[in-house]
């Protein structure tokens, strides 16, 4: 195939794309500029090109999708530990109470000492520490989640952004190429 001139409607499709990010919120500034070259840039390659890039960057949008997700699961998790410290800390000692030992199944146990707390730390070690470190670990292991949620969020959105692009630039020069064939 014989690589032909992008025609207007491309550049069209291009700019009125930029709007519609600028519109949500996704590019400012910077961005239009950093989006403006690399439009250029996608813009001259050739259809397999952009058929793989597309295909390139849609796949990382799914990894990244199931990288939030398990993102948002550990969090859960860790606030409903933090919940159960806070309220094992008002549960008084010899108190009688169900202990899971998985989701599902749960044992009769004695509460010896609420002040002491087993903390996974990983890879199956535990440490011992107070209900307050306790406490202080899982609100730190949380908001270090929540951070990195933001971090890849925000790079789940740009290569999002560039697997729309690279879908709208596909398609004008599929359609543009079609009337030639």
């Amino acid at each position: 195939l014989k690589s032909t001139p992008i025609s207007t409607t491309i550049q069209h499709f291009a700019r009125s794309f930029i709007q519609q990010q600028q519109q949500r919120g996704f590019l400012g500034r910077r961005g239009q500029l950093k989006m403006a070259s690399r439009t250029l840039e996608i813009e001259k390659m050739s259809v397999e090109q952009l058929k793989a890039l597309k295909e390139q960057a849609d796949l990382e949008v799914n990894l990244l999708q199931d990288s939030l997700n398990n993102i948002r699961t550990a969090t859960t998790r860790l606030e409903i530990a933090s919940n159960a410290l806070q309220d094992l800390s008002l549960r008084p000692q010899g108190k009688k109470m169900l202990v899971p030992l998985t989701a599902s199944l749960y044992v009769p146990g004695t509460l010896d000492d609420a002040d002491k707390v087993l903390v996974d730390v990983g890879t199956g070690y535990f440490i011992e520490k107070t209900m307050t470190e306790g406490k202080d670990y899982c609100e730190r292991k949380i908001t270090l989640l929540k951070s990195n949620y933001e971090q890849l969020l925000d790079v789940a959105t740009k290569k999002k952004s560039i697997a729309d692009e690279t879908g709208v630039i596909l398609q004008a020069k599929l359609r543009q190429l079609a009337p030639a064939q």
